[in-house]
């Protein structure tokens, strides 16, 4: 074997692609992982996970310099110094907006996986069916039955925390013991269900949180600190857990600042004989070759890379045979939601700083539920004693306004709503050649909106968010909805859709490209639809599920 030659090539290092590394490297592969960005080494790189928040020389804020480099990420919480480092460059890494798109990413070793929010919900089966259901799309070529096993595996492996709670709407999983709603959240979930008779839900979070220690992870110690690096492993990342597992096999090469630029395609075997890649330090050009390519860049950057390969054969790109690579992007339509102040228990407070919430599971559409939209919605939120900033408006300066904020404020609820966004073909990505990064390649440009029936189902998430809170007894009750623009919530799907039929999909049941049987998709571009739930656990248990075949066919020699 060549120096420049490995068994299979895993292309990304985030939550799929380090998924991808694990299992495959356990298969006994010789593999290669290909970051585009930088190493960042589980706790030695952690820099300020241990920093209080003086020590910030802004308080963890951000610089008029921080809004002038970041133009994209400013528009929502990411921009902040506490952790500007993991995310990428704006400048560096332009794209070319067609229609607002806040696209927000991380390029680095780990990926997004040290920044995501870790909420971790399986499907249920009336998600895999709902695109049959409603015509919309294409059918999902899978159901529930065939992703269960690999959610159980996913979970054991990865460490989720949460309550079997028999909800058909949200299927229960292999759990750790699951962390703890406070006073004020029992009691607007008691209050939730009596009210609409059991017919909703106010549920603690399934959180990759791990709650006991696990495969040599502590357990979280409450310190919501979550998105600066855990030197504990407490929360599910490639570095806390996949990479570990993958570097313990002996089969694993991790080669960062290496941007793939296209997988080279073998038109006599049609199958993929490697990729090239772009070493982002020296700019020079290397090749590597594998008998399988997994492709997890993220869904956006892995549709640009399909675009960009075998353009000799098809004009679209790698995958591009059905006319559907790059389309049906989707994302979670956030920004709308409800909160109060809540009356009574102050004499009452919580433990620590819990690195999760409550979560209240799709009920629109469903049962006897009948709407003037499709699909649906779920909230996450919780409740609070407001803190040493809040304003007080009788005690504005001396000893008596210091000693009223060492104590704890009236207790307040709020939560917010994500939605499911259909996907649309016209909703897509494309490279845009008129504009280059840093590194002299083409952009990508997104061209995505939300249409009619997300905004239908955007006035329902506020108005029920307040009447929830109102029946519940919170006073006060306020809404907002805001910036309905896509990319928000960071949960980009679609642009590489499973399917049963190649002229209208661009994977198959296995995730398989139908136009190259060794090359796998298991990120994001996947999905067929977007449910409301968090993808991310859906993307682990499909992952695993696809490198266990693809080890299987390779031994049968079938790719």
């Amino acid at each position: 074997m060549s120096a420049n030659t490995y068994d299979a090539i895993v292309i990304g290092s985030g939550i799929s692609g380090g998924w991808a590394a694990k299992e495959l490297t356990e298969k006994g592969l010789k593999t290669i992982m290909l970051e585009r960005g930088r190493n960042i080494e589980h706790i030695k790189d952690y820099v300020n996970a241990n920093k209080d928040p003086w020590e910030f020389p802004h308080r963890g804020g951000r610089t008029q310099k921080m809004i002038d480099d970041y133009p994209v990420l400013k528009r929502d919480y990411p921009l902040n110094e506490t952790n500007l480092d993991y995310w990428a460059s704006d400048k560096d890494s332009p794209y070319t907006e067609v229609k607002r798109f806040d696209w927000f990413r991380g390029y680095h070793v780990g990926g997004r996986s040290l920044m995501w929010g870790r909420q971790s919900y399986r499907w249920a089966d009336v998600d895999f069916e709902a695109n049959l259901k409603d015509g919309i799309a294409v059918d999902w070529p899978i159901r529930y039955k065939d992703v269960a096993p690999w959610y159980s595996y996913a979970e054991k492996f990865a460490g989720i925390s949460g309550n079997k709670d028999g909800l058909a709407i949200l299927p229960d999983g292999d759990f750790m013991p699951p962390m703890e709603m406070n006073c004020v959240e029992k009691d607007v979930a008691k209050r939730l269900k009596d009210h609409y008779k059991e017919a909703r839900d106010m549920i603690i979070g399934r959180t990759a949180n791990i709650t006991v220690p696990h495969n040599n992870r502590t357990n979280c110690q409450y310190r919501n600190k979550c998105w600066l690096g855990c030197p504990f492993g407490a929360y599910f990342s490639t570095q806390s857990a996949t990479l570990p597992a993958a570097m313990a096999t002996g089969n694993l090469t991790v080669r960062p600042w290496s941007i793939v630029t296209k997988i080279l395609y073998d038109k006599d075997t049609k199958k993929a004989k490697g990729v090239e890649v772009l070493d982002a330090e020296t700019n020079q050009t290397y090749e590597y070759f594998a008998k399988i390519v997994f492709v997890n860049a993220s869904t956006i950057n892995s549709a640009w890379i399909l675009m960009n390969s075998a353009t000799d054969v098809w004009d679209g790109g790698l995958g591009s045979s059905s006319g559907e690579l790059g389309h049906n992007l989707m994302d979670h339509h956030l920004g709308v939601g409800a909160s109060g102040r809540y009356e009574g228990f102050e004499d009452k407070y919580y433990f620590g700083r819990r690195a999760n919430g409550f979560y209240i599971p799709r009920f629109a559409n469903l049962g006897g539920d009948k709407r003037d939209f499709i699909r649906g919605f779920g909230y996450q939120g919780g409740a609070n004693r407001e803190g040493w900033s809040r304003d007080i408006a009788e005690l504005n300066i001396g000893g008596a306004f210091k000693d009223a904020l060492t104590e704890p404020g009236s207790w307040s609820v709020g939560m917010g709503g994500f939605g499911e966004t259909l996907p649309y073909h016209d909703n897509k990505v494309t490279i845009d050649k008129t504009k280059k990064d840093k590194w002299g390649l083409p952009v990508v440009a997104i061209d995505a909106e939300l249409k009619d029936n997300e905004k239908k189902m955007r006035i329902a998430m506020e108005n029920e968010g307040k009447a929830m809170l109102e029946a519940a007894g919170v006073k006060d009750v306020q809404t907002h909805s805001s910036n309905p623009f896509l990319g928000r919530g960071i949960h980009e799907m679609g642009t590489a859709r499973m399917g049963r039929d190649p002229k209208t999909s661009v994977l198959n049941q296995w995730n398989q490209v139908w136009d190259a049987k060794n090359v796998f998709v298991t990120d994001g571009s996947f999905m067929v639809s977007s449910a409301c739930q968090n993808p991310s656990l859906t993307y682990m248990a499909m992952t695993a599920r696809a490198a266990n075949y693809a080890v299987e066919a390779l031994k049968k020699n079938e790719i």
